[in-house]
This record gives structure tokens, C-alpha cells and sequence, in this order.
């Protein structure tokens, strides 16, 4: 039996206060950073790949089921809008499509083929990088698309939450963060899909940064959508070349982007 699927060391919990169902979670979740923090040199080298490949014009693609799925999802939506890259260069995609993201769809993971016929459609080649992800190490959706992608000469990497599992063999860079059974039995949306979304942040920020698309510790080239985002546009370019809130302002209607804004003065 795996890990992530071991009987939870917790029992009765339908009997449990809700204080004590909630100090329970969290002393649980107390667990996964310091799971995290053993897979760090692995995942160094692994950044160090993405980054090399993306600064040639490569992509990170990421592809899961279920919780893993959409944690993928979730993390390459958020590269544009955060770091102004432009889109398609980071794409999660997710057994059964787009609309697997709000409902399960029935049986999607279990099709070893259907994931590289997905990856296919992005023309996925050697001068990108493809991270699988998967909790149990045992979705076939995320084995044969790291084996069929293997296959090819593209660079392989999985975030998973069992050791030696199958998705590991099909990946050049496995990240391996076994944070143990979960409180409740099976249920790996939540320590390992709270490990599975520490390891993307870690992944997606420390690229985007070794990029470029940070400037100090201020995202210097996020779209700016919003007021707030406006706003807060508005406060970098005040603090970078001290002005006033008028200038900035008029700066970053002028330019777009704090990045431009700031180089026009500088």
C-alpha cells in the first residue's frame, strides 16, 4: 500500500470536537514544509533546466488529474497576469479538459494515451520541460504522458508523494515529498495537495525570478488588470524613482507596465 493511501493515525473522527479536528489538520499540515524541504537540492537542479530551457524560447508544460491537476492549472494561469509572460509559455493541462477544472469527469486519468495526445496539441518538443503531476506516483493520464514525452527527448520532471512509484520512473527530475498518510484516509487533497502547491510556487516564482521578471522583490512586470493591481503599480514607481503619486500615476497610464515606467526615467 502507498503512502499517501495508509489509514490515517487519527480514528473516530466523526466524534472529534471541532477544536480538535482543527488542531489535528493543522498539526498534520505542520508536516509537509518540512517534507518539502528535503526535496530542495532536486528541485534546484530541476529549476535550473526549466530556466535554461525557457530563456531558449522553451515552455514548462505541467499535466494531472483531480486535486493535482488543477494545482497545475491554477499555477500556470497565474504567470501572466504575475510576471507578464506572455501565454502559452506556461500550461497546465488536466485529465478530461477544461471542464474537468470545476467537475470530476469519469475515468479521464486512467487513459495512459490521452496525454501526450493533449501535449500534441501544444506541439510540445525537446526544447521544453513537462512536470507530472500526481500524489499516489500512479495516474496513468501522468505516466504515459512522461513516458511518451520521454520518448521524445523532452526533458521529464513529477512532483509526487509516494517514493518509487511509477511516475517516477519516467522522470529525468523527480521530486519526491512524502508527507504521510492524511488525516483523513486517502484524501490527498490535503497534505499532499498543500505540498504539491508549495513545490509549484517554489518551482514557478524561482524561475520567473532567475528570468528576470522580478526586479528587487517587486513583480515589475505584472499586468495590470485591476485598481488594486493599478495601485499597487503605482506605489513601485513611487518608492523606485521617489516621485509623487501624480507622476506615478501619469507614468504608468503613459507606459503600461511599472518595468517601462521605471526605464523611462532611468
Amino acid at each position: 500500500m502507498t503512502t499517501t493511501e495508509s489509514s490515517s493515525p487519527y480514528a473516530s473522527l466523526e466524534k472529534m470536537s471541532v477544536r480538535k479536528l482543527l488542531v489535528s489538520i493543522n498539526r498534520e499540515d505542520g508536516r509537509v514544509h518540512l517534507a518539502v524541504r528535503k526535496v530542495i537540492p532536486a528541485m534546484e537542479k530541476l529549476v535550473d533546466v526549466i530556466v535554461s530551457k525557457m530563456s531558449k524560447g522553451g515552455r514548462l508544460f505541467y499535466i494531472g488529474a483531480g486535486t493535482s491537476g488543477r494545482l497545475g492549472v491554477v499555477d500556470a494561469s497565474e504567470i501572466p497576469p504575475t510576471y507578464g509572460l506572455p501565454e502559452g509559455m506556461v500550461i497546465g493541462l488536466i485529465a478530461g479538459g477544461d471542464k474537468a477544472i470545476r467537475r470530476a469527469v469519469e475515468f479521464a486519468e486512467d487513459n495512459e494515451r490521452q496525454a501526450f495526445k493533449d501535449l500534441k496539441e501544444h506541439s510540445i518538443s525537446k526544447k521544453d520541460v513537462l512536470i507530472g503531476i500526481a500524489a499516489s506516483g500512479r495516474t496513468p493520464y501522468v505516466i504515459g504522458g512522461l513516458r511518451d514525452a520521454r520518448k521524445q527527448g523532452i526533458t521529464t520532471a513529477c512532483i509526487t508523494c509516494n517514493k518509487g512509484s511509477d511516475v517516477a520512473k519516467y522522470a529525468d527530475h523527480p521530486l519526491e515529498i512524502v508527507v504521510g498518510p492524511e488525516f483523513v484516509t486517502g484524501s490527498t487533497r490535503m497534505k499532499a495537495g498543500t505540498a504539491q502547491k508549495l513545490a509549484l510556487n517554489m518551482i514557478s516564482t524561482a524561475t520567473m525570478i532567475r528570468l528576470g521578471r522580478v526586479k528587487g522583490n517587486k513583480m515589475v512586470d505584472m499586468q495590470l488588470t485591476n485598481n488594486k493591481l493599478m495601485d499597487r503599480g503605482k506605489r513601485m514607481i513611487m518608492e523606485e524613482l521617489n516621485v509623487s503619486s501624480a507622476v506615478a500615476e501619469k507614468l504608468l497610464d503613459k507606459h503600461g507596465s511599472v518595468r517601462k515606467a521605471v526605464r523611462s526615467v532611468k
